[in-house]
C-alpha cells in the first residue's frame, strides 16, 4: 500500500467521523455534547481554538494558491456564516454578522469559481 493511498484512506476515516459528530450535533445536540466529551461552559474556549484553527487552513489554503481547495473553503465558511445565521435567527437573536459573513464567502467563491471557469477555458 502506497503512503499516498494511505493518506487518502486517513481523509475519508476523518470524514466518518467527522460526519458521524456533525449528525449527533444536529440531531441530538446534548448527544453531540455527550459523544465528544465537551462541556457547555468551555464552549467559548472551544470555539477560540476552532477559530484559531480555520485561520490556519485559511492561511494554507491561501499560500498553497490552488483555486479548486479555495473554492471549497470559501464554500465551507458560506455554509458556517448561514447556518449560523439562521440558528440564531430563529431563535430571535442578532444575525447579521454571521449571514454577511456568508455573503462575503459565497461572493468570494464565485470569484473563485469564476477564476477557475476563466483559467480553465485558457
Amino acid at each position: 500500500m502506497s503512503l499516498a493511498l494511505l493518506t487518502t484512506i486517513c481523509g475519508g476515516i476523518t470524514v466518518v467521523i467527522l460526519t458521524m459528530l456533525a449528525w449527533a450535533f444536529w440531531s441530538d445536540p446534548e448527544r453531540g455534547l455527550a459523544q465528544t466529551t465537551h462541556r457547555a461552559e468551555k464552549l467559548p474556549s472551544v470555539m477560540a481554538d476552532r477559530y484559531t484553527a480555520f485561520a490556519v487552513l485559511a492561511l494554507v489554503f491561501t499560500l498553497y494558491g490552488d483555486v479548486n481547495v479555495l473554492i471549497a473553503l470559501f464554500a465551507v465558511c458560506a455554509f458556517m456564516g448561514f447556518a449560523d445565521g439562521l440558528i440564531y435567527a430563529r431563535a430571535g437573536h442578532p444575525h447579521m454578522k454571521h449571514t454577511i459573513s456568508g455573503v462575503l464567502s459565497t461572493v468570494a467563491l464565485a470569484i473563485a469559481v469564476a477564476a477557475r471557469v476563466t483559467e480553465g477555458a485558457s
